[in-house]
């Protein structure tokens, strides 16, 4: 627990993760299933009129914000596995993941109409 170091300060008492780790790992997965499961329909609705190029543009498009968004969150997740006190997810990294995720939801919304 606390206590006093060798030079008299006090100690940070030690940290009881809890659960709070492993529910932020269950909703990087959650997030990373659900933009997947947009990636795929956006794909599968640009590919099923024909293989045009503006349908390969769109496909290799939500194929690579898919792929940016699995990056951050597969590194984000080993982060929160690795320590009981992960380090806080930096501004880059959440700025990609959400530019990643909204402008995957832009094309699935785009494939759509």
């Amino acid at each position: 627990m606390g206590g006093v170091t060798d030079r008299g300060e006090a100690a940070a008492p030690e940290r009881d993760p809890g659960l709070q780790p492993e529910r932020t790992r269950l909703a990087w997965r959650r997030t990373t299933l659900s933009c997947t499961v947009a990636a795929v329909l956006a794909a599968r609705a640009a590919l099923q009129e024909g293989t045009t190029a503006v349908a390969v543009v769109a496909c290799a498009l939500c194929l690579l914000l898919w792929l940016g968004f699995l990056g951050v969150a597969h590194r984000r997740m080993t982060d929160l596995a690795a320590t009981s006190r992960p380090q806080r997810l930096p501004a880059r990294a959440a700025a990609t993941a959400a530019l990643c995720t909204m402008a995957l939801a832009v094309c699935a919304t785009a494939m759509v109409f």
